[in-house]
């Protein structure tokens, strides 16, 4: 039976059927099967691939080898709930603007693939989180998560307060903006810009960093991702719970957040040349002077 590449891909970037007729013929004409969902048809067509090659499938298949990334790292957090938690290692072509996760640049995306098939590449493999939302002693929601679970307020809502619980025991009473709970790989996301720590991926850490808080004294904290944090939301006003940026739902006063290390992991493919300092000194301008 022929692998798979389940293809994960920013449909409306203009970068797209350029590097599908880069890309696409390295694993068709190595016996791959290539599988997408329908929004990916018609950059298919528009790079001059017989759609004939390519499966549409909107659970995007039943056991792809590959998640193949075309996009950004939004992409890339979509593609690691889809395939990546079913077994299926990312490979990230970055046709965004950052690229923290899609650490490959759509310059070099025929390259990279070729990399990948020669088995040059290193896995990277990352933990997750599981979110769970609670009201009235039932189950709103729940999710894996590989960045971030935000609880905020909307834009002119008051400003919240919030009870947060470590590990069974009780840390603080948190009068702020929001609060945010974000895993090594989501430490350089909405944790950094509140002014939380860079956290290494190697480490099994998570950083709890509140959004303007009301106390100056309130700092980010790193705690051990084997302790589960709880979130009991007091008085809140046009506040939602955001999981990765991507799915969110709204929250109410005595909703209660559960935070819990997932038994997931998810499988980066990356180079060798490129390790992480040097990817921050990429992406974070370190380098210049």
């Amino acid at each position: 039976m022929s692998p798979t590449a389940a293809i994960i891909a920013k449909a409306k970037s203009p970068l797209l059927p350029k590097t599908l007729a880069e890309i696409a013929p390295c694993f068709l004409q190595r016996g791959w099967s290539l599988v997408a969902r329908a929004s990916l048809a018609g950059p298919w067509s528009e790079a001059g691939l017989d759609p004939a090659l390519l499966t549409i499938d909107e659970k995007l298949g039943d056991a792809p080898e590959l998640g193949l990334v075309l996009g950004g790292d939004g992409t890339l957090l979509s593609a690691a709930r889809r395939v990546g938690i079913r077994g299926a290692k990312l490979l990230g072509i970055n046709l965004g603007s950052l690229g923290f996760l899609t650490s490959h640049p759509a310059s070099d995306a025929k390259n990279a693939v070729e990399a990948y098939l020669a088995g040059e590449l290193q896995e990277d493999t990352r933990r997750m989180l599981h979110a769970e939302l609670w009201r009235d002693g039932g189950k709103v929601m729940e999710a894996e998560l590989l960045n971030d679970a935000v609880l905020a307020k909307g834009a002119l809502a008051r400003i919240m307060d919030m009870h947060l619980s470590v590990n069974g025991q009780e840390a603080a009473l948190i009068k702020a903006d929001g609060l945010i709970i974000a895993t090594p790989t989501g430490s350089t996301a909405y944790a950094l810009s509140a002014g939380g720590p860079i956290l290494h991926p190697a480490l099994k850490a998570l950083v709890i960093a509140p959004i303007c808080p009301h106390s100056l004294t309130l700092r980010p904290l790193v705690v051990d991702s084997a302790m589960p944090v709880t979130i009991t939301v007091g008085d809140a006003e046009d506040a939602h719970l955001t999981l990765d940026g991507q799915i969110g739902q709204a929250v109410r006063q005595g909703d209660r957040v559960e935070v819990s290390l997932s038994s997931h992991t998810i499988t980066l493919m990356q180079s060798p040349t490129l390790p992480y300092f040097r990817l921050l000194q990429q992406k974070l301008h370190w380098s210049d002077r």
